[in-house]
């Protein structure tokens, strides 16, 4: 192989991998507002991006189990939001990791959000084309989060 050549391949390498480790901007502004609605309690705006076969494991606590299809998550999610009388919770939040490549974007982070039963919790979201394909909600007593 050519010097020329060779150097034409390490570079559509390097950036074949760069963009595979970073989330786009659309993810990571769409995984902030999710749990923006999270933290403001509003429903609407937590289902926006979820398709219709979504699913979410939420591990631990009350609403412990997977929950298949937008129904379910609207469900759970409507009793999260009623175990604090449909109050915003005051929350602080870590920074987001995120990794993707062309079939889709993860994000990760923990957060920990107050109200009449405060909890911490570390998220998983999984975008494809744009929707919240995959939500995984980890309670996590001990998690500390670091902005």
């Amino acid at each position: 192989m050519k010097p020329s050549s060779l150097a034409l391949a390490v570079l559509a390498l390097s950036l074949a991998l760069s963009q595979s480790v970073f989330a786009g901007p659309l993810e990571d502004a769409k995984a902030k507002a999710h749990l923006d609605a999270v933290a403001a309690g509003n429903l609407d705006a937590l289902m926006a991006d979820y398709p219709d076969d979504a699913y979410m494991d939420w591990i631990g606590g009350p609403l412990d189990g997977r929950y298949r299809g937008k129904a379910a998550i609207r469900e759970v999610w409507r009793k999260f939001i009623a175990a604090n009388a449909g109050q915003p919770r005051p929350a602080k939040f870590g920074k987001l990791e995120s990794y993707a490549n062309p079939q889709g974007a993860s994000i990760e982070g923990g957060a920990e959000y107050g109200g009449a039963k405060p909890v911490k919790a570390w998220h998983a979201l999984v975008y494809r084309d744009g929707s919240l394909t995959t939500e995984i909600w980890q309670v996590a007593p001990t998690l500390q989060v670091a902005p």
